[in-house]
């Protein structure tokens, strides 16, 4: 995966077709690749299954708000490990995104679990999460 962009390698990974999907549905392709050391925290597909279907449709409809919420999982730079423990970022929706853990345990703003991560792709860490993060109003 580390000679694929963060898009590719997404979706060679079957446990994110729904974060797939919704890039796709948000047409965020090109943000993606053409962005520079970034860091991704996509949520897995089990993350998208835990949203009412009726609430995860009308998301899907209204791009706008999909492509916010698809930008708060997004982080400007590249996150090592090293620096998730008890740390604030900036996303590309302008959000602070919030991490905190130690070792082998990391949250991703106080719910979100890191199930799988630092995932290294040619302009981008990846990181799996298990719950889809809502952006602060």
């Amino acid at each position: 995966m580390s000679k694929d962009l963060v898009t590719d390698a997404s979706a060679h990974l079957p446990m994110l077709t729904q974060w797939v999907h919704a890039v796709d549905e948000a047409n965020m392709h090109r943000t993606l690749k053409e962005a520079q050391h970034i860091t991704v925290f996509a949520p897995d597909d089990a993350a998208f299954a835990k949203i009412p279907k009726s609430q995860l449709a009308r998301l899907l409809e209204n791009k706008a708000e999909l492509r916010k919420t698809l930008l708060y999982h997004v982080v400007g730079h590249r996150v090592t490990p090293d620096a998730l423990s008890n740390s604030a970022f900036t996303t590309l929706s302008n959000g602070a995104l919030l991490t905190s853990g130690s070792g082998q345990s990391f949250k991703v703003d106080g719910t979100a679990n890191i199930v799988c991560g630092n995932i290294q792709t040619v302009n981008a860490n990846l990181y799996i999460i298990d719950s889809v993060l809502s952006p602060q109003p």
